[in-house]
């Protein structure tokens, strides 16, 4: 039993690292270089990015979500619970917060020169940070019960 419960800290933490390691390469290398870009070429990258990464961390952060909250079924921990729950909270924030951000961009009307495109792209790299950061206390939080309940 005891197994259940290793593979299931280990897949968490594995989840939420690949998670967060994209999340914040999007925010340091990615968006910064194709805001550097120019606007136009911005929203043309973003599309395939945003199809490709969506994909991605979707199935990350729910499956991690759901190994940590085995973790707190099996251990009881609530700090796993915490964990799954703040991991998970990505979800939500995507689609209540950055959705409506991520069609904008996506609507084949809007101008890709134009400033609103602009304003579109500096809001979303700045809605995304918000789930980089959330994402990465998730990630020290998982790694700090993994350390705690090997001593």
């Amino acid at each position: 039993m005891p197994q259940i419960q290793q593979v299931g800290e280990i897949t968490a933490v594995l989840c939420c690292g690949l998670f967060s390691g994209a999340a914040l390469y999007i925010n340091l290398v990615e968006h910064p270089a194709r805001m550097e870009a120019g606007t136009q070429l911005a929203v043309a990258e973003f599309g395939p990015s945003y199809r490709r990464g969506a994909r991605m961390q979707a199935f990350l952060a729910i499956f991690g979500s759901l190994s940590a909250g085995l973790v707190w079924i099996r251990a009881g921990s609530v700090a796993w619970l915490c964990g799954a729950v703040l991991f998970f909270s990505g979800v939500p924030f995507t689609l209540l917060a950055i959705l409506s951000t991520n069609k904008q961009l996506l609507d084949s009307s809007l101008d890709r020169s134009s400033e609103r495109a602009r304003t579109l792209l500096v809001r979303w790299g700045r809605l995304h940070a918000v789930r980089t950061v959330v994402s990465l206390a998730a990630f020290i939080l998982f790694l700090w019960l993994i350390v705690v309940s090997g001593k």
